[in-house]
C-alpha cells in the first residue's frame, strides 16, 4: 500500500477553503494501488466538506460500450468479456477492501447480474437502442464511486455514495448539454439532509434527463460532473486529478522542453483546449466560468505539485501561453468569381455543412470574398465536401463557382495567449519560425480577441512546425561560446543541424550558440568570432594541432555568459577532462559512452564536479541515440520511483541480425549483408563482442542510481576467440566457421517456441549480463522494427506493465538530433525559455 502527504502550497489560503471539489479520472483509479493512493492524498486534506467525483476504472467505459454493441450483435463472445469485466471490479474489492470486501462484492454481483440481462435481452432484441447504451456506459462511474466509498467508510471515514442519477437533471439540446439547475439544486439539498457526511464521492458522468430517463453527460462527461457538482455544492475550489503535472506549454511527446503553465485564464483554457490540447474541455469550465470558480490541474501520482491554476485573472507572462496542435483535418475551398459580393454565400456555406452534421473547426476569407475557406475533420471531409457541392450544383455548373477543393492530411496549430491581445509582432514571428522551418501555411485564422492564431498545415510538417514555433516563443537571450570535438559522422551532422537552426534560434529566441572552436584527434581551429558558413571548409584549412588546454582557453577567453563543450568523439582521454571542464562551469554534452561506462571513480567525479559547480552534463544520446531513454530513466528517479530491472536491445546491428535470423541464410552471409548496407562498423566484431551493449547498460545501472561498473557485467561475445586477433579480412573470410553453432542455437529455441535476441539485462543483486537468449515468439522484444533499439524498465510504479522505450537507435543524424536536444536543454537551464 502506498500512501502521500499532501501539504498545501499556501497554508494560509488553504485555511480559508470551505469546499473543495475533487475530480479523478480513469487512471488516477485504475486498479486497487490507485484508489488507495486517492484514498490517502484525499484523507491528507483539511477541507469541511470533501466532494469527490470518480470516472470509471480506465479502460472500464469502452469495455462496457464494446459489450452492449457486441450483444447487440449476438457475438457470443459478449458472456465471457461480462465475466472478464466482473472479475477485475471483483478483484479490486477484493484486494481494496480485504476481510470487509463481501458486502461490496454482493453489491457489484447483484449490478453486473442485471447488466447480464440487459445484455442479453440487447441480444435477443439485435438492436442497441441510445437509452439502454447510456444506461450500460454509464455503470462503470457507478462501481468506481461505491469502491472508492466503501474504501472511506472501511477506514472509519465519515463518508457517503452520491449516485448522480438521483439528483442530476439535464436535457440534450443542439449546444450539448443543458443542466436543470433548479431541479438539481433541489434534489440534492433533499438527498443531504438524509446524507451529511463530511466526505463524498459521487458518480462522475451520468445522470437523469427531464423524463426521469438515465443519460449521460458524453465524453469528458466525468470532468464536466465535477465543474456541475462543484456549482451544486458552491464550491471555492475544483480540483482535477490526472497524470500530468498540469497544463504544458506544448505537447512534450513532441516538444520535450515545454514548459509547465502555472496559470490560465478560462479563455486561454478554452481556445487551447479546442485545439486539441490536454486541458479542461470547455464544456467543463461553462460552470466555472459563471461562477468565478477556479479550476486546478492537478497530477495524481505527484500530488505535492502546485499544478496549473485556471481563473477568470490573466497572467501577462509573455505574449504566448501554450502552442497546440489539432491533426487528422482537412481544408475545404470554394473559390469562384461568383461569389463576389454575392450576400448569403458563407450562410448557403455552413448551412450546407450543418445539414451534412460536419463540424467547422477554423474559418478564412479574403476581403476579395472570391473563396470561402473552411478547416474540418477528415473523417468528415467526404460528406462536406459532396454537401458543398451539391449547395452549389448550380453554380458550378453554370461557371459562377469554379470549384470545391478538398485537401486533406491537415493539421492545425494554434498559437494561444491573453498577452498577444495588441502586441505587435506575434503573428510575425509566429510566421517567421514557421518560415524558416520551411513549413508552408494552408490557411490563416486569428479573432478580434487576438488571443489565438491558427494556422492550417500539411500533416507531415506538424511536429516540424510545433517544434519551431516554441523555439520561437520560448527561447530567452543567451549566449554560449560552443566547442565541438570530434567532427566524425555524428559530430559533422550536428553541426549541420546547428547551422540549419542558427538563424531561427538567434531571430525567434534570441539563443546564440556561437560554434567559436572544432577540434580533431590531431588538428583544430579556433575563431574568436565564431565559425560561420562552411565549417568543412575552415576546418580544412586549419594549421593548428590538437591542444584541448588551448581549446579550452580559447572557449573560456570570450567571457560569454555561458561555455558549452560538446564531445562527439569516442575517446576515453577526452572523458577525462570532463571533470576538469565541469568544475570550471562549462557545460558538456556527449554522446560518448566512455564516461558514463567508464571508471567508476571517474564517473563520480564528473557528477560531483558537475554538482559543485551546478554545470550541465548531458548525455541522452549514449544510449538509444536520439530516444529518449535516460531522461525518461532520469524522469522516473527524479520523482521517487525504484528501478527494479532494466532490459533491452541497445544494438540496431544485433537487432537487424537476430530479427533477420531465420535459419534461411547463414548468420555469416547475415553479417556480410549487414556490413555491406552500412548497420556495422567497419570491423564487425566492434558490434559483435557486445561491449558497446554492456557500456549502455552500466550506463543506464548508474543513471538508476546503481554503483555498477563495466568489469562486473557478463558479456557474451559472438566473435569466436580463435578470431578475435585476425584482420578484419580474416574475420570475415572465416565467420562461416560459427554458422553450426548458430543454426543450433536456432534449432533449439524454435524447438521451445522460442527466437534469439542479443539482450542486456540488469536487476539488483543478480549479475548484469549481455548476450543472446531465447524469448518466447509473443516478447515484445521479439517482434521489434528490423534496426530499432528498445529499453524496459520494470519499477515500483511500473510493475506489472513495464515501460518501454523503442525507436529507431542509432544513426548520425538521429544521435546528433539527441545531442542537439541536449544542447536545447542546457540553455533551458542557464534561463532560456524553451
Amino acid at each position: 500500500m502506498s500512501s502521500v502527504a499532501v501539504l498545501p502550497a499556501d497554508p494560509a489560503a488553504d485555511a480559508v477553503v470551505r469546499t473543495v471539489v475533487h475530480k479523478f479520472g480513469g487512471t488516477s483509479v485504475a486498479d486497487a494501488e490507485r484508489y488507495r493512493h486517492v484514498a490517502q492524498l484525499l484523507l491528507a486534506r483539511e477541507e469541511t466538506v470533501q466532494v469527490t467525483v470518480v470516472s470509471a476504472m480506465k479502460g472500464v467505459t469502452d469495455a462496457l460500450i464494446g459489450l452492449a454493441k457486441a450483444a447487440a450483435a449476438a457475438d457470443p463472445a459478449w458472456d465471457e468479456r461480462w465475466h472478464e469485466l466482473r472479475a477485475r471490479h471483483r478483484g479490486a474489492a477484493a484486494a481494496l477492501l480485504g476481510e470487509q470486501s463481501g458486502v461490496t462484492i454482493e453489491w457489484l454481483d447483484a449490478r453486473f447480474e442485471r447488466l447480464r440481462e440487459i445484455l442479453a435481452a440487447l441480444a435477443v432484441i439485435g438492436e442497441l437502442p441510445q437509452e439502454v447504451l447510456d444506461r450500460v456506459q454509464g455503470l462503470g462511474e457507478v462501481f468506481s464511486a461505491h469502491l472508492l466509498g466503501h474504501h472511506l467508510q472501511a477506514l472509519g471515514e465519515d463518508a457517503d455514495v452520491l449516485d448522480a442519477r438521483d439528483v442530476l437533471v439535464v436535457n440534450h439540446g443542439d449546444l450539448g448539454v443543458d443542466v436543470d439547475w433548479k431541479s438539481s439544486a433541489a434534489k440534492l439539498g433533499l438527498w443531504r439532509e438524509t446524507h451529511p457526511a463530511r466526505r463524498l464521492v459521487v458518480t462522475g458522468f451520468v445522470a437523469r434527463d427531464r423524463k426521469g430517463n438515465i443519460t449521460t453527460l458524453g465524453r469528458n462527461g466525468s470532468d464536466f460532473s465535477g465543474a456541475i457538482f462543484a456549482a451544486l455544492f458552491a464550491a471555492d475550489e475544483l480540483h482535477i486529478w490526472t497524470d500530468v503535472d498540469g497544463v504544458l506549454s506544448a505537447d512534450p511527446r513532441v516538444v520535450p522542453e515545454a514548459v509547465q503553465l502555472d496559470a490560465l485564464s478560462y479563455d486561454e483554457a478554452c481556445e487551447l483546449a479546442y485545439f486539441g490540447a490536454k486541458v479542461v474541455h470547455p464544456q467543463t469550465m461553462s460552470p466555472a466560468i459563471e461562477r468565478g470558480l477556479p479550476i486546478i490541474i492537478r497530477n495524481t501520482f505527484h500530488p505535492d505539485h502546485p499544478g496549473t491554476r485556471i481563473t477568470a485573472e490573466s497572467s501577462s507572462n509573455g505574449p504566448i501561453k501554450g502552442l497546440t496542435l489539432s491533426p487528422d483535418l482537412a481544408v475545404l475551398n470554394v473559390e469562384g468569381t461568383g461569389l463576389i459580393g454575392v450576400p448569403g454565400t458563407a450562410e448557403r456555406v455552413f448551412s450546407a455543412l450543418r445539414n451534412a452534421h460536419v463540424s467547422v473547426v477554423m474559418i478564412s476569407q479574403g476581403s476579395s470574398e472570391h473563396s470561402i475557406c473552411c478547416v474540418v475533420k477528415q473523417a468528415e471531409a467526404e460528406f462536406a465536401r459532396d454537401a458543398l457541392a451539391q449547395a452549389f450544383s448550380h453554380e458550378l455548373a453554370a461557371g459562377q463557382v469554379q470549384r470545391v477543393q478538398l485537401t486533406t492530411g491537415v493539421s492545425v496549430l494554434a498559437a494561444v495567449g491573453d498577452g498577444m491581445a495588441g502586441q505587435p509582432g506575434v503573428a510575425a514571428r509566429l510566421f517567421e519560425s514557421l518560415g524558416r522551418a520551411q513549413v508552408n501555411i494552408l490557411a490563416i485564422a486569428q479573432g478580434s480577441s487576438e488571443r489565438n492564431i491558427s494556422v492550417a498545415i500539411e500533416a507531415c510538417d506538424a511536429t516540424k512546425a510545433l517544434r519551431a514555433a516554441h523555439a520561437g516563443f520560448w527561447l530567452s537571450p543567451q549566449t554560449f561560446s560552443v566547442g565541438l570535438i570530434g567532427p566524425g559522422n555524428v559530430g559533422a551532422a550536428l553541426l549541420e543541424q546547428l547551422y540549419a537552426s542558427e538563424s531561427a534560434l538567434l531571430a525567434r529566441a534570441k539563443l546564440d550558440l556561437r560554434l567559436r572552436a572544432v577540434a580533431s584527434r590531431n588538428r583544430m581551429v579556433l575563431d574568436q568570432r565564431g565559425i560561420h558558413g562552411n565549417w568543412k571548409a575552415a576546418f580544412d584549412s586549419a594549421a593548428l594541432p590538437n591542444d584541448l588546454d588551448l581549446f579550452t582557453e580559447h572557449l573560456l577567453s570570450a567571457r560569454l555568459p555561458h561555455t558549452l563543450i560538446i564531445d562527439c568523439s569516442g575517446s576515453a582521454e577526452v572523458a577525462d577532462r570532463y571533470a576538469g571542464w565541469l568544475a570550471a562551469g562549462i557545460h558538456v554534452v556527449t554522446p560518448n559512452k566512455q564516461a558514463g561506462s567508464g571508471p567508476l571513480g571517474r564517473y563520480q567525479a564528473i557528477r560531483e564536479a558537475a554538482a559543485s559547480t551546478g554545470a550541465r552534463f548531458r548525455y541522452e544520446a549514449t544510449v538509444g541515440a536520439g530516444l529518449p531513454v535516460i531522461t525518461t530513466l532520469r524522469d522516473l528517479v527524479d520523482t521517487g520511483d525504484e528501478v527494479t530491472a532494466i532490459a533491452g536491445i541497445f544494438s540496431g546491428t544485433l537487432a537487424w541480425l537476430f530479427n533477420k535470423y531465420d535459419g534461411s541464410v547463414a548468420f555469416s552471409e547475415l553479417v556480410t549483408q549487414a556490413r555491406g548496407m552500412g548497420y556495422t562498423e567497419p570491423d564487425p566484431r566492434d558490434d559483435l563482442s557486445g561491449v558497446d551493449v554492456a557500456r549502455k547498460l552500466v550506463i543506464l545501472a548508474r543513471e538508476a542510481g546503481y554503483e555498477l561498473s563495466l568489469e562486473d557485467v557478463a558479456v557474451e561475445s559472438l566473435v569466436p576467440a580463435a578470431l578475435q586477433g585476425a584482420s578484419v579480412e580474416d574475420f570475415m573470410a572465416r565467420l562461416h566457421e560459427v554458422d553450426a553453432g548458430f543454426a543450433q542455437r536456432l534449432t533449439d529455441a524454435r524447438a521451445r517456441g522460442n527466437v534469439l535476441r542479443y539482450v542486456a539485462q540488469f536487476k539488483p543483486g543478480q549479475q548484469p549480463s549481455v548476450g543472446l537468449v531465447e524469448l518466447p515468439a509473443d516478447h515484445a522484444f521479439a517482434n521489434l522494427r528490423l534496426t530499432d533499439n528498445v529499453v524496459q524498465f520494470t519499477t515500483r510504479r511500473y510493475c506489472d506493465n513495464p515501460l518501454v522505450v523503442q525507436g529507431p537507435g542509432a544513426g548520425p543524424e538521429v544521435t546528433a538530433a539527441g545531442v542537439f536536444a541536449d544542447v536545447l536543454r542546457v540553455a533551458a537551464g542557464e534561463g532560456a525559455r524553451l
